[in-house]
């Protein structure tokens, strides 16, 4: 269908037209699903059907002029009831009256229709005025709106067409009256034969109710003998298991019994163990003491003159050099190869204490980097484990520059020597760990630890003999 012309008003439509229309649309809405009716039309669909046409007038008649989905369905059941009419609509109608020519009047005098005189809208032969319009006006079709002025016309200008339009209504009535009886009449059939159906069903129900209550009559005694079956032989079960119960228990006791004894036995086994190991320790103790008494007699030594706050004096400390490695000095570089042919021996280095003494004209990056290939000579070497420890963050370094066979350690919130000696309390007792440094307060805690200490220039000579 063709929608309305742009800027153009909808023309007047006649009474006669619109009261076809506003019937037609109240039949179409009784065949809509509730679901799918616009919602101005919900309450209209309500009504019975002979007081739609009337009492919904105004709601259909705006429905059909604005909706136009509502319009195109009632376009729909009127053109199935009027295809011939319908299709001359689509095919026969002219052009708009600027467009309009000689040739597209004359194309469509084939199809039956004939030309309106003056060049108006187009007559459809064997169509009253009436239908004409109502199609035009549902349809839409290209000029439209001369086509409803032409069968308005019509209209008012026949009295035939009036008389006919007269019966067409009276018509309409009659087949509405026919039809709202005929619906009344199988409203009623329907009833009657709801009735009866449901008093069919009512006795067939009972019917069923009553072969149900038998089979449940049926049903419930075999399970009343099922049930005192499956009684007896849970009890069987309950006595078998209650049986190998009072067994298990005898045995669990008996276990309970077996380890108790053993128990006893192991606390027997241990006491005579502690005594026995009471009197092979007094007996070493009396011994010890026994051999003492007679290394004091056989040495004749004299009665202790003097004690030990005798012997503090007050004056300075003179300093000694530390006993080391068979007795070789803390400056020889041997000394550090002694300690680091140890098993497992740990060499800690005092990065920039060593290399400021070593090479204090460098700048640290070089320092560093002549440090670490040094460390890493003595590393591959002698096979011992090498950390080495600088102050503050490490330099930008190129990927795979890292030194094989050392670990290099940068402090994080904290200087050197106290990573130095974190490094040292986190080694076991026993272990050879050596520190590298010349700071005496490290040195100092670090020996307390249990480390050997090493001086920076022991280090840098045995990095000078490589």
């Amino acid at each position: 269908m063709g929608d309305d012309a742009a800027g153009q008003p909808d023309p007047t439509v006649p009474d006669a037209v619109r009261t076809v229309l506003v019937r037609l649309a109240a039949e179409v809405l009784t065949t809509i699903e509730p679901a799918d009716v616009p919602p101005a039309l919900r309450q209209v669909q309500r009504f019975a059907p002979r007081r739609r046409a009337t009492a919904g007038a105004l709601p259909l008649w705006s429905a059909l002029e604005g909706d136009a989905a509502f319009r195109a369905r009632v376009a729909r059941v009127w053109a199935g009831a009027r295809p011939e009419v319908a299709a001359r609509l689509g095919r026969g109608t002219s052009a708009a009256p600027d467009e309009g020519t000689a040739s597209g009047s004359a194309a469509a005098e084939p199809d039956g229709q004939d030309a309106a005189p003056g060049g108006g809208a187009p007559r459809i032969a064997d169509a009253s005025p009436l239908d004409v319009a109502v199609g035009a006006w549902l349809l839409r079709p290209g000029g439209w709106d001369g086509t409803l002025a032409e069968a308005a016309g019509q209209l008012v200008a026949g009295p035939a067409d009036a008389d006919q339009q007269a019966t067409l209504a009276d018509a309409l009535d009659a087949l509405q009256r026919a039809e709202e009886r005929t619906t009344v009449l199988t409203a009623q059939l329907g009833e009657a034969r709801t009735r009866a159906e449901q008093a069919e069903e009512d006795a067939a129900a009972l019917r069923r109710e009553q072969r149900r209550l038998r089979s449940d009559a049926d049903r419930a005694r075999s399970e009343a003998r099922r049930a005192v079956a499956d009684a007896e032989d849970v009890l069987a079960q309950a006595t078998a298991a209650r049986a190998a119960a009072d067994e298990a228990l005898e045995s669990a006791h008996a276990l309970r019994r077996v380890a108790e004894a053993e128990r006893a036995q192991v606390r027997q086994e241990a006491r005579v163990a502690r005594d026995l190991a009471g009197v092979r320790v007094r007996l070493l103790l009396d011994t010890l003491v026994d051999a003492g008494q007679g290394l004091r007699a056989e040495l004749a030594l004299p009665p202790v003159g003097d004690r030990p706050a005798d012997l503090v004096g007050t004056s300075a400390p003179v300093p000694v050099e530390r006993a080391t490695s068979r007795g070789r000095a803390a400056s020889d570089p041997a000394l550090l190869d002694d300690l680091l042919a140890l098993p497992h021996a740990h060499l800690v280095v005092d990065g920039y204490n060593v290399s400021k003494a070593a090479w204090p004209g460098l700048s640290l990056a070089e320092q560093r980097r002549r440090l670490v290939d040094a460390l890493a000579n003595v590393a591959g070497r002698t096979g011992a484990e090498v950390t080495c420890c600088f102050d503050g963050q490490e330099g930008p370094r190129p990927p795979g520059s890292g030194p094989r066979g050392v670990r290099v350690l940068f402090s994080v919130g904290e200087i050197a020597d106290d990573l130095i000696r974190r490094l040292v309390g986190a080694e076991p007792r026993g272990r050879v760990v050596v520190v590298v440094t010349s700071d005496r307060q490290v040195a100092d805690d670090v020996e307390a630890a249990g480390a050997r200490v090493v001086p920076s220039a022991t280090l840098v000579a045995r990095v000078a003999r490589l």
